[in-house]
């Protein structure tokens, strides 16, 4: 197994919370962590899919099977398909709030689990598992690999390129046939799956949701609600723009990427490391990826956004902590990039120090007093530095 990032915080959580709950799109290994944390606890672990009819049966009387697990990490897998057990979660927390009573999965987010559940707040941490990211894999796959075939696991650690795909186009079909109904969207699987292809044509472009709507005959409502949908089960990811006391006119709409570039290539077709290279969409999709990368490190106290003016200064990416920014990028699907002027701008009206253009595999060397060209690797391991200072 592949040590996970968040392994050592979640370990820390359940030393400390009643309940700790992992989520995040299907297939990124939350049951695989969840089996191997139970093994790292000082209590013994008992553990219920509840998608299964026989594990359901076990808690028809949950509050009385779960008193007989009072000593037990009790985990609880997929746990939306029940969201009538967080009261009586949360009733016997309230009588007993030893850490690490309960592991939660769920392939939802805390806000659409909260919009069917009765608040733990207080009682438990939520953290989320992204697919693999660069630091995690290490030797088990290498960059080019991993930007083709995306980070979950089985697509990644496929035998071939083509079997990688095969898995990730059914992938697809299922969440948009099961998941999503699944987590309470009712829609036109042929409308989702049109208005996801139509996102990864305009990725990295700010979003115009009354373009979309005009072009798939739907209300701009419908299309937000769906966008917000996938957001919040794992397909997309939503990058705001920063502005805080700034006088300058910025863009207000946010951009918007598919969460896994897998998912991405799959979607537009691209099966192949040449196909992809070739693609004009290689850009796009190298901006989504590394956007992906960077979001799957950051701690809660840090978070993305992007910055553009209407006068054309730009950054990919600020990063910020309690408020301020503290590192920006920029980000180039070439090994000898050139820094735009927007950037430029962008770095001098922020004053921040950490400012870089982002790069496959270049080597890292200065380009001016505060902007240094860098590889995605050791820009990950800068994040990683970041959020330890």
């Amino acid at each position: 197994m592949i040590d996970r990032f968040i392994q050592k915080e979640l370990i820390s959580d359940l030393q400390q919370f009643p309940a700790v709950a992992i989520t995040g799109a299907r297939q990124t290994g939350k049951t695989t962590l969840a089996r191997n944390l139970g093994k790292s606890i000082n209590s013994p672990s008992n553990y219920l899919d509840l998608e299964l009819p026989a594990d359901v049966a076990k808690l028809q009387n949950p509050e009385l099977f779960l008193r007989e697990y009072k000593d037990y990490c009790v985990i609880l897998d997929e746990i939306h398909h029940m969201p009538e057990l967080f009261p009586v979660l949360r009733a016997l927390i309230d009588e007993d709030r030893k850490p690490g009573r309960f592991l939660i999965l769920g392939s939802a987010s805390p806000a659409l689990l909260r919009d069917s559940s009765e608040s733990l707040a207080g009682r438990i941490s939520y953290n989320t598992l992204y697919p693999f990211n660069l630091i995690e894999t290490g030797s088990q796959a290498d960059l080019k690999t991993l930007f083709l075939r995306g980070g979950f696991p089985d697509s990644l650690l496929a035998p071939s390129d083509k079997k990688s795909n095969r898995w990730r186009i059914n992938f697809i079909q299922t969440y948009l046939e099961r998941e999503l109904p699944a987590l309470g969207l009712s829609s036109d699987i042929r409308i989702l799956r049109k208005l996801l292809t139509m996102l990864c044509h305009v990725q990295s472009s700010t979003l115009n949701v009354q373009n979309l709507s005009n072009a798939l005959g739907v209300t701009r409502p419908t299309v937000a609600r769906y966008i917000d949908f996938l957001e919040k089960s794992y397909l997309l990811i939503r990058v705001e723009p920063w502005f805080t006391n700034i006088k300058k006119r910025l863009v207000k709409s946010p951009k918007i990427y598919l969460s896994d570039s897998g998912l991405f290539h799959s979607l537009l077709g691209i099966s192949d490391y040449l196909g992809l290279i070739e693609h004009p969409a290689v850009g796009a999709s190298w901006e989504g990826f590394v956007i992906q990368q960077t979001r799957s490190l950051l701690p809660s106290e840090m978070e993305l956004w992007f910055f553009r003016t209407h006068e054309g200064a730009e950054a990919d990416i600020v990063l910020s902590k309690n408020d301020s920014p503290i590192a920006t990028a920029e980000i180039k699907f070439t090994d000898a990039p050139r820094v735009s002027k927007g950037f430029r701008n962008v770095t001098e009206y922020l004053k921040t120090e950490n400012n870089f253009v982002i790069t496959p595999g270049a080597d890292t060397y200065p380009v001016d007093e505060n902007i240094s060209v860098t590889s995605i690797k050791n820009w990950l391991e800068k994040v990683i530095q970041f959020t330890n200072e």
